[in-house]
């Protein structure tokens, strides 16, 4: 099997796993979803969630987070981790927003990438998501299935990985199949004990495949 035709048929068989794929992020607009992925580096999405209800309630919109000092915003998000660095960095991006874009996100992959704090999961994760264009985003849950399938190999740097699954992933597919990548890590294919046994990709997964294997041998 071609690494293409092991791409198409992962795909249809999370989409079977997993038929919804959404953003584990609650967002009513843009520019949260921009502030959510940010402070969800090194913390969880459930954490995030809870967080930013206090600081959507106090400051609802761009101008008033952008008018906000980092150390307001430190004081609600330092539940997430590494408040101080989130913090500023939401503070930058949100006045540049307010100062060069007008309080509304870009649609465009570039002017994303020069926002304060935005890296290229962030940027395609607002390109599929909020924009419905192509987009990958290759975050530790992608990056580790992507190796155990065998989609990649041995590659652990996101852009990396994020270049090899453009050429074989159809652009419409590789928003919703990053989704159900996060699905499936969870849920599955554990980070540090995946369920192989209990897998819907095992036969066809190079870690799989040699986890059934010695479990037959061992039978």
């Amino acid at each position: 099997m071609t690494t293409k035709a092991l791409a198409l048929e992962v795909i249809e068989r999370l989409k079977a796993a997993y038929p919804l794929a959404e953003c584990t992020l609650d967002y009513d607009h843009a520019w949260q979803l921009l502030v959510e992925v940010r402070l969800a580096a090194q913390c969880t999405d459930a954490r995030v969630n809870v967080v930013v209800k206090d600081l959507f309630a106090k400051y609802p919109g761009v101008a008033e987070l952008a008018a906000a000092t980092p150390g307001e915003i430190e004081a609600i998000v330092k539940p997430c981790g590494l408040g101080r660095s989130k913090a500023r960095d939401i503070s930058l991006c949100m006045r540049k927003l307010r100062d060069e874009y007008d309080c509304k996100v870009p649609d465009d992959f570039d002017a994303l990438l020069s926002l304060p704090g935005v890296g290229r999961k962030s940027a395609n994760l607002i390109m599929g998501d909020v924009f419905g264009k192509p987009a990958i985003v290759t975050d530790t849950h992608c990056i580790r299935l992507c190796n155990r399938i065998g989609l990649v190999k041995d590659e652990k740097d996101p852009k990396k990985v994020e270049m090899a699954l453009w050429k074989i992933i159809p652009p419409e597919e590789g928003n919703d199949l990053c989704h159900r990548f996060v699905l499936h890590g969870r849920a599955v294919c554990d980070a540090r004990k995946p369920n192989c046994a209990g897998c819907c990709l095992a036969d066809i997964c190079k870690t799989g495949k040699k986890a059934l294997a010695a479990a037959e041998k061992d039978a």
